[in-house]
């Protein structure tokens, strides 16, 4: 087979994660339109990940967050993003680089990303670099589930964020 001098793997992944950015950039600029929300699974100990030392003790591999109606001061810049939730009734700020999310899920419209994060350098370990990928996907419709709520306060006029496992959604 012939060598991709090209990258066509990350040319592919870097237009994804373009998708990405797009979206949270409208989404801290406008809100979130309609009934749109976000999962979003990312790399706990990648590089560039800022999470308290409790979260990280919590969700030592990956965690996901939702971006629906409890969250605050969302920025997004070039190579990551950054916003506010609340765990348990304490407000944090979490930085994820875009080069940690392994996936994006906005079960709304049943779109999904997915991206190979074999290439993110995570803080304990020294693997090499593989070819990175992403792709984009039709998520099956999510099974209906009653999340739990919390009635503690957090931030002013917020509520709590809820971590969830993405294989809930996945069909069995």
């Amino acid at each position: 087979m012939a060598t991709d001098h090209i990258r066509y793997d990350v040319l592919a992944r870097d237009a994804l994660r373009g998708v990405l950015r797009k979206v949270l950039t409208d989404a801290a600029s406008q809100g979130l339109p309609g009934e749109h929300h976000f999962f979003i699974t990312f790399v706990s100990k990648a590089e560039g990940v800022k999470l308290s030392s409790r979260l990280l003790a919590q969700y030592p591999e990956e965690m996901t967050i939702i971006l629906q109606h409890q969250f605050w001061d969302l920025t997004v810049l070039e190579d990551r993003f950054e916003v506010g939730l609340s765990f348990g009734g304490i407000p944090e700020r979490l930085i994820v680089p875009f080069s940690a999310i392994k996936s994006f899920l906005d079960p709304s419209v049943k779109f999904g990303l997915q991206f190979d994060t074999s290439d993110v350098a995570e803080v304990a370990s020294e693997n090499l670099p593989t070819a990175p990928a992403a792709s984009a996907v039709a998520m099956p419709a999510p099974a209906t589930e009653a999340a739990e709520s919390t009635d503690e306060p957090t931030a002013p006029n917020q509520g709590g964020a809820e971590v969830v496992r993405l294989d809930r959604f996945r069909k069995k």
